[in-house]
């Protein structure tokens, strides 16, 4: 997995949001052990605690859990890890809403937008 980190938000938090994006996507799939907090941490970089503390968080939300000797787990709940990706979603559509706004778009504007920049993907890939 690659971690990238912003200066605008806590690093735990980015944690927890990119081991989320992980959960999703599948780079740790349903029902998969999780590399310990040690592994975590070295392979992003990070301060082991701070780790811990993102995995503490994940386990709260019910998308991680622990089994006692055998360490972290990905949660098998399919309803739970979609729930996850649409709030992860509805985040990343706010904050382009917002920055469009704040470049001055109207909603049509911003739709037309979408649809030229989706109709440009489907031509480099070379769909019609």
């Amino acid at each position: 997995m690659k971690w990238q980190f912003s200066s605008d938000a806590p690093i735990y938090s980015q944690l927890i949001e990119q081991v989320k994006v992980g959960i999703v996507s599948g780079v740790f799939p349903p029902g998969e052990r999780l590399p310990s907090v040690r592994d975590l941490a070295l392979e992003a970089g990070v301060n082991p605690n701070t780790m811990q503390r993102a995995l503490t968080e994940l386990e709260r939300d019910g998308l991680v859990y622990s089994q006692r000797t055998a360490g972290r787990f990905v949660t098998e709940d399919k309803d739970m890890i979609e729930s996850a990706k649409q709030n992860l979603a509805g985040y990343q559509i706010r904050n382009f809403l917002t920055a469009m706004v704040r470049l001055g778009y109207e909603k049509e504007e911003i739709m037309a937008l979408v649809r030229q920049e989706n109709v440009g993907e489907e031509l480099r890939n070379g769909d019609s």
